[in-house]
């Protein structure tokens, strides 16, 4: 199985212009640039779309551990904070850190967080991160 997403740049690092596409459609030619990435300006970024990624990826891998624990969530929340820092000549993404808020109906805290633990382990996009990843998980209700 192969996913495809692509990019296009036209001028300089900081005065050029971009868009990012994905294979689905979900992005066709949004806009990106320097500003968008490093000053705060809104518009999108390839970390955030590495954070959305990272928490679409780490819920769903939660979905299967948890069904082949006999559990299944009511609601599941992720969001993930991508650090992304400036390091020797070039940047890097440090550190994600994902908060995940769930209602699991038939587990403990104790369990839940075993669960969730196994889940960052084996999410894909966990593994493929060259980068600290740390979890809060706070199970609801």
């Amino acid at each position: 199985m192969k996913r495809h997403g692509s990019a296009s740049w036209q001028g300089g690092f900081k005065d050029g212009r971009g868009t990012i596409s994905t294979e689905s459609g979900a992005l066709a030619a949004h806009p990106y640039g320097y500003a968008m990435r490093f000053e705060e300006v809104k518009g999108t970024n390839p970390e955030e779309l590495i954070g959305a990624a990272h928490a679409g990826c780490f819920t769903m891998a939660l979905s299967a551990v948890l069904g082949g624990a006999g559990l299944t969530a009511e609601q599941m929340d992720t969001s993930a904070e991508v650090t992304f820092e400036k390091q020797g000549e070039g940047f890097a993404i440090t550190k994600i850190h994902l908060t995940l808020r769930a209602r699991i109906p038939g587990t403990d805290d104790a369990q839940f967080q075993e669960l969730a633990a196994k889940a960052k382990a084996n999410c894909p996009v966990s593994k493929v991160l060259n980068a600290e990843i740390t979890l809060d998980a706070t199970l609801e209700g």
